[in-house]
């Protein structure tokens, strides 16, 4: 199992306060990986810091083993990075169809629910269909995807939504290679095997292993 990408002694500030302290997490390809912990706990910080969106007080980002620590976030995106933040990641005053084509322009959909929605503005979706779209980017990115980070990945999806959503998600680790990176506040459902759960407390890591291991 190859590691893709990683944390190494990673430190991130916001003010005075630190986020995390000094956290080592190796992300491997061809696997999901998911982060749970309450609120707090620092998972979506780890995901902003792999995607390069916040900065490391201290540590390393190595990608592929190379340090990548001071790639832009645009650059990082362009060499394969895909992230979906939990808030404000669909572009307002575009249409869902225009939204669409900055990452797949042309492909149909991942989601059926919003092909009738195509020429809508994507500030006037619900908070589900909103959050379709943006998943969509990950799941209807080229074949050179090589690391996806989600946040919050069923959020304000209806049960059968999530359930393909994760499936989708998961394909794009088990069959297309990719390091998925989920944060979640506990371990979902219908995942594959070999899945790695990680478990923060307030910016350190308490617990790895597998979902069954952690109770």
């Amino acid at each position: 199992m190859s590691v893709e990408i990683a944390l190494c002694a990673a430190r991130v500030r916001y003010g005075p306060l630190e986020a995390l302290h000094g956290l080592d997490l190796p992300v491997p390809a061809g696997t999901v990986t998911v982060l749970v912990g309450r609120n707090g706990s620092g998972r979506t910080t780890v995901l902003r810091a792999l995607a390069g969106t916040v900065r490391l007080s201290a540590g390393r980002v190595l990608w592929r083993g190379a340090d990548a620590t001071r790639l832009p976030a645009h650059e990082r995106a362009r060499r394969g990075l895909c992230f979906v933040p939990d808030l404000q990641a669909v572009y307002a005053g575009l249409t869902v169809a225009e939204n669409l084509a900055l990452t797949s322009p042309g492909a149909r959909p991942p989601y059926p629910e919003l092909v009738p929605l195509l020429h809508r503005t994507a500030g006037t979706l619900s908070g589900g269909e909103r959050r379709m779209l943006a998943l969509s980017r990950a799941l209807r990115l080229p074949h050179h995807a090589r690391v996806v980070l989600v946040d919050e990945p069923s959020l304000g999806l209806a049960p059968p939504v999530a359930a393909r959503t994760y499936r989708a998600l998961s394909a794009l680790a088990t069959e297309g290679g990719a390091a998925v990176v989920l944060a979640e506040q506990r371990v979902p459902d219908g995942l594959p095997p070999g899945t790695l759960v990680h478990e923060l407390r307030r910016g350190s890591l308490a617990f790895s292993g597998e979902p069954a291991e952690l109770g």
